[in-house]
């Protein structure tokens, strides 16, 4: 076994990836303070083919030599748009069709291993650091997604919950069987 090199990775192109088909999730990201996170979930979006991102109030935009930094190009490939409000952009999300989900710990949600994904394009807001994801943001999606958590915490990094849950639904709508 090696290591293969960067040459081998069969890399799309920032055209070949925007010419693409999508994977039809669209993160949210409301009052993210971390650059770095928002970065790492810019790469993460480019590592499963995401059809976008929204960033929400605080959130930062490219271009950011911070963001870069994680992002590593991934702003330069995943479509991404800024909304004044995480309710302006949950309710763009339904007007054109997709099932919103905030990821939270909420009661009545559901546990990321019991998600069942249909076809529908689906959002996932991710809250800020410190207070999660509001409750007005809450009010208007269509349900939680729960990580299960079994020490004493009970929190995770932004940009770890986000691969997590993109890394589980993507198998799920990519690679049923697995």
């Amino acid at each position: 076994m090696r290591k293969l090199q960067n040459s081998e990775l069969d890399r799309k192109s920032v055209e070949d990836f925007k010419e693409a088909e999508k994977t039809p999730i669209t993160i949210i990201l409301d009052d993210i303070r971390s650059l770095n996170n928002i970065g790492s979930v810019f790469r993460t979006a480019d590592a499963f083919l995401l059809d976008k991102i929204y960033l929400c109030g605080i959130t930062a935009t490219p271009p950011n030599k911070e963001i870069h930094k994680t992002a590593l190009g991934a702003t330069e490939t995943v479509a991404w748009k800024h909304f004044d409000s995480v309710t302006d952009a949950i309710n763009q999300l339904k007007i054109d069709g997709a099932k919103v989900y905030a990821v939270e710990q909420a009661d009545k949600a559901t546990l990321l291993q019991d998600v069942q994904l249909g076809e529908d394009h689906i959002g996932l807001v991710f809250g800020n650091e410190v207070f999660g994801v509001s409750d007005q943001a809450i009010a208007l999606c269509d349900g939680c997604i729960e990580i299960p958590q079994l020490g004493t915490k009970h929190s995770l990094n932004i940009a770890v919950s986000a691969g997590i849950v993109i890394w589980d639904l993507f198998k799920k709508r990519r690679y049923p069987r697995l």
